[in-house]
C-alpha cells in the first residue's frame, strides 16, 4: 500500500500542473482505508520493486493507473491493462486531467475514447476526460 501511494505522491511532486490537494500522509492514509479496502488492485514488480499498479472498482472504473518514473515506457502500464480487461472483459471507464497529454496517448492507443469532458469538477479543480473502452463485437 506505501509503495503504491508512493508512486502516486512522487508523480504528484514531479507533475507541475497538478495542485497536490492531499499531503503524503493523507494519500497513503486512503490508499490503506479506501483503495485497498474496496477496490481490486493489481500490483506490477520489476526485480523486487512495485514497478506500477492499477486499482479497479466494482463498476468497470479504473480509479488509478501509475506507473514509477523509472519504469515507464516498458509495457507495465499496458500488461496492467490487460489484467483489468480479463476482469471486465466489456468495458472498462477511467478518468484523466486534461493537461495529462501522455496519458490520454496511451488510453487512446490502447482503444479508449474520450465520451465526456468537464471544466473541472474533481478536488483538484482541473478539466478532465472520461475515457471508456469496450469490447469489440466480432461479427459472424
Amino acid at each position: 500500500m506505501a509503495a503504491c501511494a508512493g508512486i502516486l505522491n512522487r508523480w504528484i511532486d514531479a507533475t507541475p500542473w497538478m495542485p497536490r490537494v492531499h499531503g503524503h500522509a493523507d494519500v497513503e492514509r486512503y490508499y490503506e482505508e479506501t483503495v485497498f479496502a474496496e477496490r481490486r488492485v493489481i500490483v506490477a514488480e520489476e526485480m523486487n520493486d512495485v514497478a506500477g499498479f492499477l486499482a479497479l472498482s466494482n463498476d468497470r472504473f479504473v480509479t488509478a493507473l501509475y506507473i514509477d518514473a523509472p519504469h515507464r515506457g516498458v509495457g507495465i502500464g499496458s500488461r496492467l491493462l490487460d489484467v483489468a480487461r480479463n476482469l471486465s472483459p466489456q468495458e472498462l471507464n477511467l478518468w484523466t486531467f486534461e493537461n495529462n497529454r501522455a496519458a490520454q496517448r496511451f488510453y487512446e492507443n490502447q482503444g479508449f475514447q474520450v465520451v465526456r469532458r468537464t471544466d473541472g469538477d474533481n478536488e483538484e479543480q482541473l478539466p478532465d476526460l472520461l475515457y471508456q473502452w469496450q469490447a469489440r463485437e466480432i461479427e459472424a
